[in-house]
């Protein structure tokens, strides 16, 4: 007789090295890093199948702190360097950890790339608006004007709006949350390994140091009902203490009402995260100065979608060019762009 063995049931210590956490006190990396290694235990998946790879910043440490395998690679090459993996190791859990700068400025080109191809990976843009690790430069989401020790007179730079270039950049899953709101994250985080492509997650992340408050509306008591709308599948937005308020489209145009002048739950925008169109308009809500009404940042997931992965096609790919019997390999080096000299 023999007995059947059983996984070990994991924590969120064992997720966690014995090395120093060295990040600023008070960084919101410590909160994304906590989140993620008490959601880990609960995906599944044996820590030898979960690689983690980093570029170059502080969140790029995030491999040091994690108990699985992983590799902190090269400044915005992180996302090349997991397509490369999932390639080759189509099992493995892959997770990108970067930042705005290392994600959206040196990076920016592998990352829409990525998004493209629909690689099964998690993308976890940590955006605090600065350039942290390099002591305070603007970077690529930072506001215009925004006066830093590059920009002593203010950056005359547009900044990009990361989840609107994920969705030009077709991604499959597009999602934002934020550190100061460890529910919503570890949600986020649960959603994101779910999804079967590539997952866009954009977390507003607090630099106490170089940038802090950033986002201070989002997180704080005494704005955050008013400044955020949390996006439920279904669900009308409603926003606001005791959600007396709500958002409709007005033709293409959001428009905030309240619900005490008659409007009901029927009047909003119903969220649909497979409505490509919508979710377009949700990326740029807080964008437009012309909108009526003082419009909240949506946090959620915005879109989802269902398509093909880059892996699984390369390897029916291959396949189907082993079954090929006749296949010549040097009349398929030469291809059609050959001719004989006579």
């Amino acid at each position: 007789m023999s007995e059947t063995a059983t996984a070990p049931v994991l924590t969120a210590k064992d997720f966690a090295t014995d090395q120093e956490v060295r990040w600023c006190p008070g960084c919101g990396d410590y909160s994304i890093l906590a989140q993620v290694q008490k959601v880990m235990p609960t995906l599944g998946i044996p820590r030898e199948n979960i690689v983690i790879i980093s570029g170059i910043g502080c969140s790029s440490r995030f491999p040091y702190y994690m108990n699985t395998y992983g590799m902190h690679s090269i400044h915005g090459r992180a996302t090349a360097i997991a397509s490369g993996l999932k390639a080759s190791r189509p099992e493995l859990s892959v997770w990108i950890v970067s930042g705005d700068g290392d994600s959206l400025s040196i990076g920016g080109n592998h990352t829409i790339h990525l998004l493209r191809r629909n690689f099964d990976v998690n993308l976890l843009v940590f955006n605090n608006q600065i350039y942290g690790l390099t002591k305070g430069q603007y970077s690529p989401t930072s506001e215009e004007n925004k006066v830093t020790k590059s920009t002593p007179f203010g950056s005359i730079d547009h900044p990009f709006n990361p989840l609107a270039l994920a969705m030009g950049a077709d991604a499959s899953f597009v999602a934002r949350t934020m550190d100061r709101d460890p529910k919503h994250l570890q949600a986020m985080l649960l959603r994101t390994n779910q999804h079967k492509g590539a997952s866009f997650l954009e977390i507003y992340q607090n630099c106490n140091i170089f940038n802090d408050g950033a986002f201070e509306v989002f997180t704080e008591k005494g704005s955050k009902a008013q400044e955020t709308l949390f996006l439920e599948q279904g669900k009308p937005l409603l926003f606001g203490a005791g959600s007396d308020k709500g958002i409709k489209l007005d033709g293409f145009t959001p428009k905030v009402v309240n619900l005490a002048d008659g409007y009901s739950a029927d009047d909003l925008w119903i969220h649909d995260e497979q409505d490509i169109y919508k979710a377009q308009i949700l990326t740029r809500i807080f964008d437009d100065p012309k909108v009526e009404g003082h419009l909240p940042r949506p946090f959620g997931v915005f879109y989802e979608n269902d398509r093909p992965c880059y892996e699984e096609i390369m390897a029916l790919q291959i396949e189907d060019a082993k079954a090929r019997k006749t296949a010549d390999l040097d009349a398929l080096l030469k291809g059609k762009e050959t001719w004989t000299i006579v």
